[in-house]
């Protein structure tokens, strides 16, 4: 007996313009959240400058009260893979964060993720390598391989037939970075990519991983979140006690990127990067295409 697909959302380009302004407020967010954290800052800070910041804005959050989640972002730290709840645990110089934040506007939602090393000052970029005194320079590398191997997914929905060309993209570069950095990097496989609209979770999954299942066509008006979530060793979690912080099961650190894709008739557009994608597609030779 064949099972049907899920019947997925389809934007139009109107619609997608509205998406972009949720996306906008989300990559905001971020970078508001990143310049806030440094060494002594509380997660919980760091989850009321993103309200702030949503707020000011004209949105809502997309997190706050999703099945019952108790804050606007999620702040995983160093084992912690996703859905940490921000509270009072103190950032040091060294922790790896991941801040995941979505936002809606006018019923529309955009959802990004990225991680950061803290420094003495506040969040280091992964492209320039730590100082071991400061951080640990292996932290620096995931962090890198997880942003590539969100890139490459994203850059695959360009010219992709299925949707599990994007889970074909992410695991090829996730081991040819851990082929460059002398590393065995693990993909979580439990939580994935989705789709995303006038709900924050939508159909399809968006695998980080090769499957026999290729998933459904890609088509013009279908808009994803791709984020792989990327660890420095076994690719195993578990829950722990609250039911929504994600760990390593062998204590590994963890990185999460992640990006909101819109797939137009002429091409893609990232709609939570400032710039539509433009750096981060450069590598791959893909030019997203203007909204306006």
């Amino acid at each position: 007996m064949f099972r049907s697909r899920p019947r997925l959302e389809l934007k139009s380009r109107e619609q997608v313009l509205l998406m972009r302004r949720a996306g906008l407020v989300v990559a905001d967010t971020l970078a508001a959240v990143r310049d806030a954290a440094r060494p002594g800052t509380t997660t919980a800070e760091l989850d009321r400058v993103a309200a702030d910041a949503i707020a000011s804005a004209g949105a809502t959050p997309s997190f706050l009260g999703y099945q019952g989640f108790p804050a606007t972002i999620c702040a995983s730290v160093n084992d912690q893979v996703v859905h940490g709840i921000p509270g009072d645990r103190i950032l040091h110089a060294g922790d790896l964060v991941s801040i995941d934040c979505g936002a809606v506007v006018d019923g529309w939602h955009g959802d990004s993720a990225v991680t950061f090393l803290v420094g003495p000052n506040g969040a280091m970029d992964d492209d320039a390598e730590p100082a071991a005194a400061v951080a640990d320079p292996g932290d620096a590398r995931l962090s890198r391989a997880a942003r590539t191997a969100m890139w490459a997914g994203i850059s695959a929905l360009a010219g992709a037939r299925r949707v599990g060309e994007v889970g074909d993209a992410v695991e090829t570069a996730v081991e040819l970075a851990g082929e460059i950095d002398g590393a065995g990097y693990g993909i979580v496989e439990e939580y994935t990519g989705h789709g995303i609209g006038t709900a924050m979770h939508q159909p399809p999954d968006v695998l980080n991983f090769r499957a026999s299942d290729r998933g459904p066509r890609v088509r013009p008006g279908l808009c994803l979140a791709v984020e792989p979530m990327v660890t420095r060793g076994g690719a195993a979690t578990r829950v722990l006690a609250d039911d929504w912080t994600v760990v390593t099961t062998d204590g590994s650190r963890a990185a999460h990127w992640e990006h909101t894709v819109a797939v137009l008739e002429d091409g893609i557009a990232v709609l939570t990067a400032h710039d539509l994608g433009t750096a981060g597609l450069a590598p791959f030779e893909v030019q997203p295409v203007a909204l306006g």
